[in-house]
């Protein structure tokens, strides 16, 4: 299960705090999630202060929307690593 809270800052920017797993379907969720909101142009950001798994796939969106300047913030350690060599 993954929640997904947003939140607006001065500026435009647009937090996605997320709780919860990063797998399945929550995936698809998050993607159009952010797609949306950088279909309008806003500087999108994701807070996985709360998120405790990430799958394969959900690997893959994160990593793509960094490459896409998605700022991502407070990975698990052993999460930000997998995203990074998502990269390679």
């Amino acid at each position: 299960m993954l929640k997904i809270s947003t939140s607006v800052a001065d500026g435009g920017v647009v937090t996605l705090r997320l709780d919860g797993r990063l797998t399945g379907q929550w995936v698809k969720l998050l993607q159009g999630t952010c797609e949306a909101r950088l279909g309008k142009g806003a500087r999108v950001v994701i807070d996985l202060t709360n998120v405790s798994f990430v799958d394969r796939e959900g690997l893959a969106v994160l990593r793509g929307l960094a490459d896409r300047n998605v700022e991502i913030l407070n990975a698990l350690p052993f999460i930000a690593e997998q995203i990074r060599k998502a990269a390679q």
